[in-house]
């Protein structure tokens, strides 16, 4: 198992610490017409048991910074630290080993195993992690909606319980930070709202901290803080 290089950690004080700091992170990507700069120095922070709505036009790089965050990439320049280890400059292997043991992820295609059932889609992530905790999981079933449906596959179950077990997924092994890229995108209004009320709540029950990215105000609105994305940089909403 890789094992992520602690003594990378920050010489700040851990309690004044934030869980996530992000410091001047750039990034650019390679196009016909040249090097095309999507992040100009994006500076954020945010606390552990905190919610954080990043809002932003498509195209303005939400996912690209989502994607930098949760290690699915590396970053141009500037810093990543989560829980006190800078994770940016990572190999692939470290920063893959970083999303099984402290990063949830919820994308808005589901991204559900179609072979597992829905118990052992929420057991899959916290077994690689070697976390596997099967009095979390019945809870996560329950609070879910799902302790009936465990035996179910995917395509057996509606879109919103299939993000349900997505969001179960990516809390079953008590990540330290939970990411979210339009994690209502692909559901009704009605559902989406019970899925958000639902993902906000077990954060609140774990305690982890929650950096959604959304194109809808009022959803942003219920989280506890939002930022919106422009010209490559971060502003307050």
């Amino acid at each position: 198992m890789t094992v992520i290089d602690r003594s990378r950690r920050t010489d700040r004080g851990a309690e004044s610490d934030p869980l996530l700091r992000v410091a001047d992170v750039r990034k650019s990507y390679a196009t016909p017409q040249g090097m095309v700069p999507v992040l100009k120095g994006v500076d954020l922070t945010l606390a552990a048991g905190e919610s954080l709505a990043l809002l932003g036009e498509s195209g303005s790089g939400k996912s690209t910074l989502l994607h930098l965050i949760g290690g699915l990439d590396d970053v141009d320049g500037g810093e990543i630290v989560l829980d006190g280890a800078r994770v940016s400059g990572l190999s692939d292997s470290v920063r893959a080993a970083l999303r099984r043991e402290s990063i949830g992820i919820v994308f808005q295609q589901f991204n559900v195993v179609p072979s597992l059932s829905v118990a052992d889609n929420l057991a899959f992530q916290a077994r690689l992690a070697g976390r596997f905790d099967p009095a979390w999981q019945s809870e996560l079933l329950d609070r879910l909606g799902l302790a009936a449906l465990g035996a179910r596959y995917p395509e057996q179950l509606s879109g919103g319980q299939q993000q349900r077990v997505a969001i179960g997924r990516a809390l079953a092994v008590k990540p330290r930070l939970l990411i979210a890229d339009e994690p209502t995108g692909n559901l009704d209004e009605a559902t989406g709202d019970e899925v958000l009320a639902l993902a906000l709540d077990l954060v609140r029950r774990t305690g982890c901290g929650f950096l959604m990215v959304t194109h809808s105000t009022r959803l942003a609105a219920r989280l506890d803080r939002q930022l919106t994305l422009a010209s490559g940089v971060l502003v307050t909403s």
